[in-house]
């Protein structure tokens, strides 16, 4: 990416003041249409023609391109106030991008859906970014997987994913600095949580710096026209079991076989005789496989959330959520886990998930991971965190970030 010296700086052009001789911008940049009517802001043409219709949409159409040169502008001056040699992690700012798309949802009126919106100022945002270079985000590959997919949700299309072979492989290239940011499963709605992320946060140090929440539709594919030819289906356990009745329904008698990802149990449906795979639409079209059943999952709400993961804490967004790593000397003493849940209550913040994993210090001894409403900053919050500290033998702020979206 061609990157902007300091040097060459850019004045916003001011704006003319409403008034008896002043042009509105929306017939300027519908001169030439036909009708400069046509091309105001919820105006409907005043002669219904496909040719007028057409030329309003080409007169909208410039206004819109020349409103995204003029932001993406701005997004440089961005960057250039703070480091000309700057790269993009440095300029990423979560809890900004989260008040962008919440104010773009709260403008909404229709006709377009706000998951339309949504990924719309999600796709601008990121473009507008990668004019420095683009983040590099690390997902549990190969490519075609729901985390690849949850990290097209969340940064947008103008990033360079980098698809790896595990959940550790994902911290570890973030640490190393290899990654700007890494995303990776933490629970699903039907089948809970998923552990192996939960253990890296005790040997890691990086933060939680955001969520998505990705709805999970899954689809039986493979090189076979039908059911008869399937002799083993392979996908990641937990697209298995969220799978679980309608395979005892329709293929109680096939060999369900667990593999490290949805996208490697495609590709051996498509290298592999008798192979058929469960995963996301998309992995079909990747390895080149037939749909043999739509939208396979026993939940229709069945949601997967992720994490993204990076080096540094950013600040609170207005709608956050702060997760915690806990634990006491003892956690077998009677009233261990009231004591430090008591302070949460005491300062009236909510917590909104609980998870006990081995500390891995000794037998039946347990760490707590904890999830609560408001960010670190916030007074109740923090006067409650400060009183759970003072209880507890291990303390950590894992991440303080804002809530997904949508």
């Amino acid at each position: 990416m061609r990157r902007v010296k300091a040097k060459k700086k850019f004045t916003p052009k001011p704006r003319a003041r409403a008034g008896a001789n002043a042009r509105p911008a929306t017939a300027r940049a519908a001169k030439g249409s036909g009708d400069d009517r046509a091309a105001a802001p919820g105006v409907t043409p005043a002669v219904a023609g496909l040719g007028n219709i057409r030329d309003s949409i080409d007169a909208i159409d410039a206004r819109i391109h020349g409103l995204l040169n003029e932001r993406a502008r701005f997004a440089q001056l961005v960057g250039i106030s703070k480091s000309a040699s700057g790269r993009a992690v440095d300029y990423y700012r979560p809890e900004r991008e989260a008040e962008v798309l919440r104010m773009a949802l709260k403008r909404n009126q229709g006709p377009l859906r706000d998951e339309e919106i949504a990924r719309l100022f999600r796709e601008i945002m990121s473009a507008c970014l990668a004019q420095q270079e683009p983040l590099k985000v690390g997902f549990l590959g190969p490519e075609g997987t729901f985390t690849q997919a949850a990290v097209l949700k969340h940064f947008g299309s103008s990033v360079r994913a980098l698809p790896l072979a595990a959940i550790d492989e994902i911290f570890h290239e973030v640490e190393a600095g290899v990654a700007d940011f890494g995303v990776v499963p933490i629970e699903n709605s039907s089948e809970g949580t998923v552990n192996h992320t939960l253990d890296m946060f005790l040997s890691s140090g990086l933060k939680i710096c955001g969520e998505v929440e990705l709805r999970i539709s899954h689809y039986l594919m493979g090189k076979m026209s039908g059911f008869e030819a399937i002799k083993r289906i392979c996908a990641h356990p937990q697209a298995l079991a969220q799978c679980r009745a309608w395979l005892d329904e329709q293929l109680p008698e096939v060999e369900r076989v667990g593999v490290s990802s949805n996208a490697e149990g495609a590709r051996r449906a498509r290298d592999e005789r008798g192979t058929a795979a469960i995963a996301g639409r998309t992995a079909a079209e990747i390895y080149s496989l037939n749909l043999l059943a739509n939208e396979i999952e026993d939940r229709p709400d069945n949601t997967t959330r992720f994490l993204v993961v990076g080096r540094k804490l950013f600040s609170a967004s207005g709608a956050d959520r702060t997760t915690l790593l806990v634990s006491t000397s003892a956690t077998d003493d009677s009233g261990a886990l009231f004591q430090l849940l008591e302070p949460l209550a005491q300062h009236r913040v909510n917590m909104t998930r609980i998870e006990s994993r081995p500390s891995r210090r000794r037998k039946w001894d347990y760490v707590f991971f904890i999830d609560i409403e408001g960010h670190v900053s916030d007074p109740p919050v923090a006067k409650a965190l400060a009183a759970l500290e003072s209880r507890a033998s291990l303390f950590k702020v894992l991440g303080s970030y804002p809530r997904a979206v949508l």
